[in-house]
């Protein structure tokens, strides 16, 4: 397996505006991206830790098995976001905004419980 490669901001958006929706895996670790268009984007298993992510648009998300803790998500657009074992531990986030989400199965929660829904937290 192939060394992570870092991706900052603005690469990111290019390539995404560019047509490329898979960034599974890439180190967007502590980057601004707030407010950015990310929807449909594939970001399973990104570290995104610290990253801000406030106002972002990640509705039809892949976010499974990706690390945002100690992220911020205020206002983040997550419906139909698939949070799959996702870690949220320490993140900013309310919990009306992962109800929209469409899996939650085994997330961690920003309170560092365990999510066991397979569709939304009620």
């Amino acid at each position: 397996m192939g060394k992570v490669k870092r991706v900052d901001a603005q690469e990111l958006v290019s390539r995404y505006q560019a047509g490329e929706r898979d960034f599974s895996g890439a180190c967007l670790r502590g980057i601004e991206l707030s407010d950015v268009d990310l929807r449909g984007a594939n970001l399973s298993g990104a570290d995104l830790h610290g990253t801000n992510l406030s106002g972002a648009d990640l509705s039809e998300t892949d976010l499974s098995h990706a690390d945002l803790s100690e992220s911020t998500l205020s206002e983040a657009d997550l419906y139909e976001a698939n949070l799959s074992e996702a870690t949220l531990e320490g993140a900013t986030v309310a919990v009306s905004q992962l109800s929209e989400s469409a899996s939650l199965r085994n997330v961690i929660l920003p309170d560092g419980s365990k999510a066991r829904s397979t569709r939304r937290l009620r």
